[in-house]
């Protein structure tokens, strides 16, 4: 259900329905380290940048922060009541944001283990969230609903209006290009800054597959920030690249900034 690779190491740790948490070791390709403490599926999977410690969250309505060496659970983070489906881990205080099916997401001080600030906003359960790469900004999506949030207090920026299905994934990369991936085989191309949707795609599912396998499970841009990669329904997973011919006019940009509401 989720895997997460290290900028330090050469470890890469994979979650799954079984309850297992793994640790592979690429440089010899096999399973290094087994971490035992879910009580359900495991559903997502975070490694924090700076310290050796990692982050799962499950069915179980818990998410949980691992030594990697140790393999002892640091924390159980416990507050949700249903499935923690995402979880994003940076330097900065709040350290781990969880998004959950109980239509919350929750931020946690890394050191106490305590949950600073619940975001209650959405109204159907979240199922994914992204970092900004250089601001200290984040992005949630649920179905029917993307919002942007400020950090640290989780300050709520905008909405995203207009992907009317079940969004799965959203990511985001350098050039404040957005991407949300349905579970209808869309995919919505968002300005980061003014919420703007300039460009919709949809995926086709392979031949043979039925047309309910054109989900979009997942979306993550590469290093440059100029492919968008995206695992699917129907067993693929794609590579797109920046259409290097367009134009306005092949593209044409009908777009008028949202009006400022005055307040008296």
């Amino acid at each position: 259900m989720g895997v997460a690779i290290s900028d330090r190491s050469p470890y890469l740790f994979s979650v799954g329905k079984d309850k297992q948490v793994k640790c592979w070791d690429l440089e010899q390709n096999k399973v290094t380290r087994h971490y035992h403490g879910h009580l359900s599926g495991v559903y997502s999977v975070a490694l924090h940048p700076m310290v050796d410690v990692f982050v799962t969250g499950g069915r179980d309505s818990s998410a949980r922060v691992w030594d990697i060496r140790t393999k002892s659970c640091v924390r159980v983070l416990a507050g949700h009541t249903s499935t923690v489906a995402a979880i994003v881990c940076q330097a900065a205080d709040p350290q781990i944001v969880t998004a959950s099916h109980d239509n919350t997401m929750r931020m946690w001080d890394l050191a106490s283990g305590k949950c600073m600030q619940t975001l209650t906003h959405h109204k159907k359960s979240v199922r994914g969230i992204c970092l900004h790469p250089t601001e200290f900004t984040m992005a949630s999506a649920s179905t029917d609903s993307i919002k942007a949030w400020k950090f640290p207090e989780g300050t709520f920026l905008r909405n995203f209006e207009g992907h009317n299905t079940i969004i799965n994934d959203v990511c985001i990369n350098k050039d404040n290009v957005m991407v949300s991936g349905g579970d209808n085989g869309s995919m919505h191309f968002w300005d980061w800054k003014t919420g703007y949707n300039f460009q919709t795609l949809e995926a086709k599912a392979q031949p043979g597959s039925l047309d309910s396998e054109a989900g979009i499970y997942c979306t993550k841009f590469d290093q440059t920030g100029s492919r968008l990669i995206t695992c699917e329904a129907d067993k693929t997973v794609k590579m797109w690249e920046e259409d290097l011919e367009a134009t306005e006019e092949s593209f044409p940009v009908d777009f008028r900034p949202p009006k400022k509401k005055t307040r008296y």
